[in-house]
């Protein structure tokens, strides 16, 4: 039914059927995407969402920064109800994606990558100054601006689903008290005119070809101070930025909303930057990641969020360090006390037990050598028969080439079989990767098998190795065996 919805749309927009239709994989949301194909190879992202509020904002949000210039997608076709809409497509590279080999190498970020991140953060100031002039801020969702009621709910999560629970002592009421102190500071002298993004981070940066930062779900931003994004940014946990790059980019962040300010072709209030103003927003960002990961890990058990408490917590220790890093007596001493306490093993720990690390092991092979064997003890595992799809390998231009080669995973793609196909992978592997961690096994196999273990098969299980990954933050051991290609993916 959604689909159809969404091909309606597609089919009165372009005036013509389109040549596939492929699933987008979502980040959780109540929004679900499709890719859009030609015939001509011409892609449209189509959205459709049960939220009517959330698909106005993000509609009206798009089309104000699209007239202001600023790097976000189009908005083509909406339909009467919006319900759902049609947006440009800004391809498939997210800066996530890019800085995933600097991430996984503990934080050595190199120029290349460097400089993606300066090209991010020095668009920041542009949509927080100028997407913010003549914007109607009654029309964010779920509120027009940060206010008490957001600080306190965010402060009252860390407090409950986060420190509660890892068993550190501390005064209820004295910390009540700092809450109320801290809210207040995050409040005072509050920029009313700027635009606040509210989820900044790498997931939500596409990159075009020369590695422009394009910017999307920005539909729960709201009216608010310039420094919470920029906190959210680079003190994201996983990101494992060094504070010698996280300096420089501040840099780069200040000269850019100076100037931006200034060039500015209508009043904008002078906005001194502050650095300490900056740490009250890094301690508010961190208290409320800490209680998101406490709740999703501690309660929901997801390895992937109990994996982020660490460099959450490293951190969180660097900024109390710092002379402001903290200025409430009885928070500090709860902080200090936590950071003290709660070693990697203890984060780690739901109800006094250790939480084993799920490993998954996935293979693409050729039926004509026999399914790899499950050599866990465990018995087999999830064996996927990919030669029901399209091959690829039937024509001369791919006969040499692999499904990780770039002609074959377009062909792969722009004929729209294997996605559906996937589809329906994801699905299940989701789910059983969730009951797993949830029951505390410790491995799991999904193996992919086609003709000649080269083509559909290796797209497919390369594809479930990277859902699976950034979507669990889980380890993952693939194994292209016909071309002997093994790649390790470390737990985050």
């Amino acid at each position: 039914m959604d689909n159809q919805l969404l091909l309606d749309l597609y089919n009165s927009f372009t005036g013509a059927a389109p040549k596939s239709v492929g699933s987008i994989t979502g980040s959780g949301s109540n929004r679900k995407y499709v890719r859009f194909t030609s015939s001509e190879g011409k892609s449209i992202i189509g959205v459709i969402g049960t939220s009517l509020e959330e698909n106005h904002a993000f509609i009206y949000l798009a089309r104000h920064f699209q007239e202001k210039s600023l790097p976000v997608p189009r908005v083509l076709a909406v339909s009467d109800d919006e319900r759902c809409y049609l947006q440009e497509d800004l391809g498939t590279c997210s800066l996530f994606d890019a800085l995933r080999s600097a991430r996984e190498a503990g934080g050595r970020y190199g120029e290349v990558e460097k400089q993606l991140l300066r090209r991010t953060i020095a668009q920041l100031p542009r949509l927080q100054i100028i997407g913010a002039e003549g914007l109607d801020f009654s029309v964010c969702y779920p509120q027009p601006e940060l206010d008490e009621t957001n600080i306190f709910f965010d402060l009252n999560y860390f407090k409950y689903c986060f420190l509660k629970a890892t068993g550190v002592d501390f005064h209820e009421v004295r910390l009540e008290q700092d809450f109320r102190l801290f809210a207040h500071d995050l409040l005072m002298d509050c920029e009313t005119s700027t635009f606040l993004y509210r989820d900044f981070q790498a997931r939500n940066v596409m990159l075009d070809a020369s590695g422009n930062p394009r910017f999307i779900d920005f539909q729960g931003g709201r009216r608010g101070p310039v420094y919470y994004d920029l906190a959210s940014f680079l003190w994201q946990a996983s990101a494992r930025y060094p504070q010698c790059l996280r300096d420089e980019l501040i840099d780069v962040y200040c000269e850019n909303l100076e100037e931006t300010i200034q060039s500015a072709q209508f009043h904008v209030p002078d906005i001194k930057f502050s650095r300490s103003r900056l740490n009250l927003f890094v301690l508010f960002r961190l208290l409320q990641v800490l209680g998101a990961y406490g709740f999703r890990g501690y309660f929901e058990r997801k390895q992937h969020f109990l994996d982020s408490i660490p460099p959450a917590l490293e951190n969180l220790r660097e900024l109390l360090a710092e002379e402001d890093g903290c200025p409430y007596p009885e928070l500090r001493k709860t902080l200090e006390k936590l950071v003290d306490v709660m070693t990697p093993s203890l984060s780690k720990r739901i109800g006094g037990e250790p939480l084993p690390l799920l490993n998954v092991r996935i293979f693409s092979f050729s039926y004509k050598r026999g399914i790899p064997e499950d050599t866990s003890g465990n018995g087999g595992g999830y064996v996927f028969d990919c030669r029901g799809t399209h091959n690829p390998g039937r024509y001369e231009p791919y006969k040499q080439l692999t499904g990780l080669d770039a002609p074959v995973i377009k062909f792969l793609e722009d004929d729209g079989e294997i996605q559906t196909f996937l589809d329906s992978v994801y699905r299940l592997a989701d789910a059983h990767v969730e009951r797993y961690i949830q029951r505390g096994f410790t491995d799991l196999m999904f193996s992919f098998g086609c003709t000649g273990g080269q083509h559909r098969s290796v797209y497919c299980a390369q594809h479930l190795a990277e859902h699976l990954h950034e979507k669990y933050g889980i380890r993952i051991d693939l194994t292209h065996r016909e071309q002997g290609i093994h790649t390790l993916f470390s737990a985050q």
